[in-house]
């Protein structure tokens, strides 16, 4: 299982093995555990660090093998969805994004990754 680690403002990813019955072998009130998925939701998130959060991410998507990615910022007043999409238009990974057209709608952002990774 990956994890965030907090080390000053940056998340960085640290691998967790997990003991039979499931639990952690580490505990630290520090990580924050994610599932790559392709599916990341920014609320749980201090707002200057989403920037950090969303290219360590996308990053450990493409080392997966997932090439499509759903980053929920929520609606509210734009101000977050406006810092993603900043972020996603000159980032090396992204081939293309825009806004969910399902039920979430203008809340979550889709964005397709390139296969080859980081140049």
């Amino acid at each position: 299982m990956r994890s965030w680690k907090r080390f000053r403002t940056k998340y960085i990813w640290k691998e967790c093995r997990l003991e039979e019955r499931g639990d952690l072998t580490e505990k630290n009130d520090d990580v924050i555990h994610i599932p790559i998925d392709g599916v990341l939701d920014l609320h749980t998130f201090n707002p200057k660090e989403v920037a950090s959060v969303v290219d360590e991410y996308l990053s450990a998507c493409v080392d997966k093998g997932i090439y499509e990615v759903r980053i929920i910022h929520g609606k509210g007043k734009g101000v977050l969805r406006r810092t993603v999409h900043g972020l996603l238009e000159n980032h090396p990974l992204v081939l293309e994004f825009r806004l969910d057209t399902g039920p979430s709608s203008w809340g979550t952002t889709i964005v397709h990754l390139t296969k080859e990774g980081r140049p």
